[in-house]
């Protein structure tokens, strides 16, 4: 049975890295590998628990144990599956008043260099305060107002790839795999910002400094007539700026408000999202259904990428289902007898990363590696050294929060934003990795090597 466990989940990870090849998608085989794993392991349970020491006084016993240990793992879940779809609820609301355009309308320069500059600033920024996925989905859409040339397009949609997973990696709610690691308290608000910006700006600007030499000339403007339908806004411009203030105040708002109350970094984004429901009730009370509805949060929920939601929900319970039967404990004693290094682990799952999905790769070592307690730092000896890497803000998670985000770029199927700018925008992968790939490469070791260099010096 615990060979079956790993076997189930190796083939249902095979499923949703062959997503577009098989056609079905991931969020389906993510769901059915947790739910089989889970299966499997209450019904060997009398075999599997024993086998880690975590056995009781019968079967029944230990299929009791695995129900509770679910019910836990579930309730750690929740945290994150309620704060990604209060974000993802606010940045809908803020795109169907077309909020954005306040940053957008402001790109204005034909030079290539300049406009390469512009959008991967505004991408690195703009995720950090939002996320990388949607942040994309925003920069890949206003380049088509800016660009006409499809190939010149995929350029600089490559380039907001990489801008937008650097961008994700140094702020708490800029990328699901930091926000992982932030609500299971591996990092803090703080502690991301002050020791990854760095970093993820250099992952950032090496590879723009190589292209600035290499770059000339203009770009073709596109050049677009909008429809009877697109020139009737559906806001104002009070309403619009109203919404996209509030809308970045509340999602900016959440570490602060985690840090004053100490509450779970949900109910923040539901805060947010109840201050923002009802401010957009009121200043839309007066128009008619067919008017407000778009513009109302029970009009955005169905905009919401709900099978995202279910793919992150399935590929946590499996990766749990794992951790619960020691299969996680194995891999991180062998990853430190292999590499024998935090620095080298953390790089190697980046990589890694880039072909396939950073979520399962990340909430795979929180479970491998527990957070350690400044109590249990102290009694552990000899083991100390290695161990004070993984209490909170230590270089392992770290390091993590910025390999898992960035790596993913070395490949365009390695992240959200580079599966977001592929379909949007029918990106080649075989294109990607001969113009972009190893600009994301270099950038990535760069990066890597900066927090290296600043964790050995200080």
């Amino acid at each position: 049975m615990y060979a079956l466990m790993a076997l189930i989940f190796v083939l249902g990870y095979l499923c949703i890295a062959l997503e577009h090849p098989l056609k079905i998608d991931k969020a389906a085989s993510a769901i059915l590998t947790a739910v089989i794993c889970w299966t499997v392991l209450v019904l060997g349970a009398d075999t599997i628990l024993p086998l880690i020491g975590s056995g009781t006084a019968g079967a029944s016993s230990n299929g009791h144990h695995v129900t509770e240990e679910l019910r836990h793992h579930l309730g750690e879940i929740s945290e994150i599956l309620f704060f990604l779809m209060g974000a993802m609820t606010i940045v809908e609301l803020i795109d169907a008043h077309e909020g954005f355009k306040v940053i957008t309308d402001r790109i204005r320069t034909n030079k290539r260099v300049t406009l390469l500059w512009t959008v991967a600033l505004i991408t690195f920024f703009l995720s950090a305060a939002l996320d990388n996925l949607t942040t994309t989905i925003v920069m890949v859409s206003l380049l088509r107002k800016l660009v006409s040339d499809q190939k010149e397009r995929w350029f600089y949609a490559g380039i907001v790839v990489i801008a937008a997973n650097a961008g994700g990696a140094w702020s708490p709610i800029g990328d699901v795999t930091t926000t992982m690691l932030w609500i299971g308290n591996q990092v803090t608000t703080s502690g991301i910002v002050a020791n990854l910006f760095i970093p993820s700006l250099v992952c950032l600007l090496v590879p723009l400094l190589i292209l600035s030499v290499t770059m000339k000339g203009e770009i073709q403007r596109a050049e677009v007539k909008p429809s009877a339908e697109e020139r009737r806004d559906p806001t104002t411009p009070f309403e619009r700026n109203l919404v996209f203030v509030l809308g970045i105040g509340a999602l900016v708002f959440v570490p602060v408000f985690k840090t004053v109350t100490h509450l779970p970094p949900y109910m923040g984004i539901l805060l947010g999202l109840g201050v923002l429901w009802v401010v957009t009730e009121i200043i839309h009370r007066g128009k008619n259904d067919e008017d407000k509805h778009p513009l109302s949060v029970v009009g955005v929920l169905r905009r919401i990428d709900t099978t995202s939601v279910l793919f992150f929900l399935g590929i946590l319970l499996a990766v749990s289902s794992l951790a619960t039967a020691g299969h996680l404990t194995q891999v991180a004693t062998l990853l430190r007898e292999g590499l024998g290094d935090v620095y080298a682990i953390n790089i190697a799952i980046g990589l890694l990363s880039s072909v396939v999905d950073n979520v399962p790769l990340v909430a795979g070592a929180m479970k491998m590696y527990p957070l350690v307690s400044p109590e249990a730092l102290a009694l552990a000896g000899a083991d100390s050294t290695w161990l004070s890497n993984f209490q909170v803000n230590g270089t392992f998670w770290e390091m993590l929060a910025y390999c898992a985000g960035t790596g993913g770029s070395c490949l365009i199927i390695g992240s959200a934003a580079g599966v977001a700018a592929m379909g949007m925008e029918k990106i080649n992968f075989i294109w990607y990795l001969k113009r972009i790939s190893l600009l994301a490469f270099i950038g990535y070791i760069a990066g890597a090597a900066t927090y290296i260099g600043i964790a050995t010096l200080g």
